[in-house]
């Protein structure tokens, strides 16, 4: 099968990778319908994360190909969404909603990697979820982003507690940062600020329910939140980027007694001990467990009540990865869907 392969920085290539077969009775093979590319595969593209012939992708829909004999949620012929994170959804850690911290975790990127033709799926019954039926193929892209980037947003806004009467301020414009608006919308906040710089990101906040858009970062950008909530800050923040003035920017704007959700990457942020402490903000975030919520995302999607599918906008070949990683790089697209 065809696959992607980071050989290192910048080196992006498809090349034949061997089909992959059952090994445990848990897993199943799922012949992939699209995979796309997602702002954290940017860091080792651009040299901060190491890449040494890595395998790449963590983002996949398909049909189910063949299953193991202890495989007993999903059949084979089942359209399938998984989540970026392997788990069991029924140990300690799942059952109380946190499966991508499952004592059988393992990250789809570094073992597996979607960005090919197929995937063995391991703990297939915790990590699965099958759709109503074969979704039409508009749905494709919507029910791609659940995988990863709208349960991703969705979990910060869970994290950050965005609801009825509360202002919700988001550090970061890409897919995830875009996914927390429109979750931030749904879950019924009142208000919602959208950071971003970017004119087009700035149309597709609005699209999905921001009321205002903040263009100052760092220092500059807190004060203007604090100027629209009446020198408070946010209710509710979320921080989408994972770096030191993102993620600082996100502490300053949340007011006392207020929640952050952060789920961007970060990379050598340190947090100063003696602003958290008197920030007097909660704090909850890291690798989402999008497995929690992909039954009723799914579901949301299938009733056509929301559209993630809008966050993709390059869509290219399998073959053509390497220019999607350029493109994301560039800031050229913000986020690229790839097709087989």
């Amino acid at each position: 099968m065809r696959g992607v392969v980071m050989h290192t920085a910048g080196d992006v290539r498809v090349e034949e990778r061997d089909d992959p077969k059952i090994i445990e009775p848990t897993d199943a093979i799922v012949k992939l319908t699209a995979t796309c590319i997602c702002g954290s595969d940017l860091w080792p593209y651009r040299g901060v994360e190491p890449a040494d012939h890595q395998v790449m992708g963590h983002e996949y829909v398909g049909v189910v190909e063949e299953i193991g004999s202890e495989v007993r949620n999903v059949k084979v012929g089942d359209f399938v969404v998984g989540s970026f994170v392997i788990s069991d959804n029924t140990c300690e850690i799942c059952r109380p909603g946190f499966q991508s911290k499952c004592v059988h975790a393992e990250f789809v990127a570094q073992t597996i990697g979607t960005q090919a033709e197929k995937a063995r799926i391991p703990h297939a019954d915790g990590t699965l979820v099958a759709t109503p039926g074969r979704p039409d193929p508009e749905l494709i892209p919507a029910l791609l982003a659940a995988s990863d980037v709208l349960g991703t947003g969705w979990y910060a806004a869970v994290a950050a507690e965005a609801g009825p009467g509360k202002t919700v301020a988001v550090v970061g414009d890409g897919a995830v940062g875009l996914m927390a608006v429109l979750a931030a919308k749904q879950l019924g906040a009142e208000r919602i600020i959208a950071m971003s710089r970017h004119p087009e990101r700035q149309k597709l906040a609005r699209y999905y329910g921001a009321t205002d858009i903040v263009e100052q970062r760092g220092d500059e950008g807190v004060a203007k939140i604090k100027e629209l909530t009446g020198g408070y800050g946010a209710h509710s923040v979320v921080e989408a980027v994972g770096t030191q003035e993102s993620f600082m920017q996100a502490v300053g704007a949340t007011r006392g007694g207020g929640h952050l959700g952060y789920v961007g990457v970060n990379h050598d942020v340190q947090i100063p001990g003696i602003e958290l402490f008197f920030a007097g903000i909660h704090t909850l975030g890291g690798p989402a467990p999008v497995r929690r919520f992909l039954p009723d995302l799914i579901q949301l999607i299938w009733d056509r009540t929301i559209d993630p599918g809008k966050v993709f906008d390059l869509t290219l070949p399998l073959d053509q990865a390497a220019e999607g990683y350029k493109a994301m790089d560039e800031r050229r697209a913000t986020k690229v869907l790839l097709t087989f």
